[in-house]
């Protein structure tokens, strides 16, 4: 469980990036923070693995606030993944991969091993290994950073809008690949992001953010959907008039079905009952 406690972030030129903020993500799930530029959503990230420290108020991992955690030992057992992969031009994508664990004490063979594995799981093939980032495609090299995120096997993992840089049709791929990961690893995600979209295709919970760091709305997608909390969320959403209408309706398969104001499908969200089953 990650919490945040009545947090506030001032910079010293009195720039308030985050304004009394409180949420709990349970263990296990995918809450997203969206908004727009300057909402806070990439600081409050941070916070949990101290690339920023708050001015005020707590940040909790099981009930240990993180501000007695050296900042390094704590990272090193926290995924992180960034926009634009983050990868080292200079290593092979094993390499890259292995980073974290070799940096953890982990044998190289063994860290190589751990990186073929993780491979596999992200859906890149064996063959691209013993390449550099410039020779993989944008989308591989997206792979690439979600598994060196996985490598150390961390309980959570931080996802700073990982798949921003990509085409439309690569991100929607990237979207599916990470719900089938999180369905079969079942870590704790916070997941960056301005695309509404895809904060509804894979939040458990997804946090509608201000600018200035406040909390907007918090609520499962549906919930966003269905019941936005005022006319700033509505606007976000598009839901305003002249905007677009989303729409869920029971799906006779489970979940619920996402459509357009033309009845077009967008997605399909699990009902509770099957999140708790997979």
């Amino acid at each position: 469980m990650i919490e945040f406690s009545h947090v506030n972030k001032t910079y010293p030129d009195g720039t308030v990036a985050v304004e009394d903020f409180s949420l709990r993500i349970d263990s296990h799930t995918t809450t997203v923070l969206l908004g727009s530029s300057g909402c806070g959503k990439t600081t409050l990230l941070r916070m949990v693995n101290r690339m920023v420290d708050p001015s005020s108020g707590t940040v909790a991992i099981d009930d240990e606030d993180v501000s007695g955690v050296a900042p390094v030992a704590l990272r090193r057992r926290i995924g992180y993944v960034m926009q634009n992969s983050g990868l080292l031009p200079h290593r092979r994508v094993i390499d890259n991969i292995a980073t974290v664990p070799r940096l953890n004490g982990v044998a190289k063979d063994e860290a190589q091993d751990r990186a073929r594995e993780l491979m596999g799981t992200v859906g890149l093939d064996p063959s691209l290994a013993k390449r550099y980032p410039q020779q993989l495609s944008g989308g591989q090299q997206q792979r690439v950073g979600v598994a060196r995120g996985l490598a150390s096997d961390p309980y959570i993992l931080l996802m700073d809008e990982p798949f921003g840089a990509v085409d439309p049709l690569v991100r929607l791929e990237l979207q599916h690949e990470l719900t089938r990961i999180q369905t079969e690893l079942q870590k704790t995600i916070i997941f960056v992001t301005h695309d509404i979209d895809e904060a509804l295709a894979i939040g458990d919970q997804i946090v509608v953010l201000r600018e200035g760091g406040t909390a907007a709305q918090i609520g499962t997608p549906r919930e966003i959907v269905e019941s936005p909390a005022d006319d700033f969320v509505a606007q976000f959403l598009g839901l305003e008039s002249g905007g677009r209408s989303l729409r869920s309706s029971k799906r006779q398969g489970g979940g619920w079905l996402i459509s357009d104001e033309r009845g077009r499908p967008l997605g399909v969200l699990p009902s509770p009952e099957e999140k708790a089953g997979s």
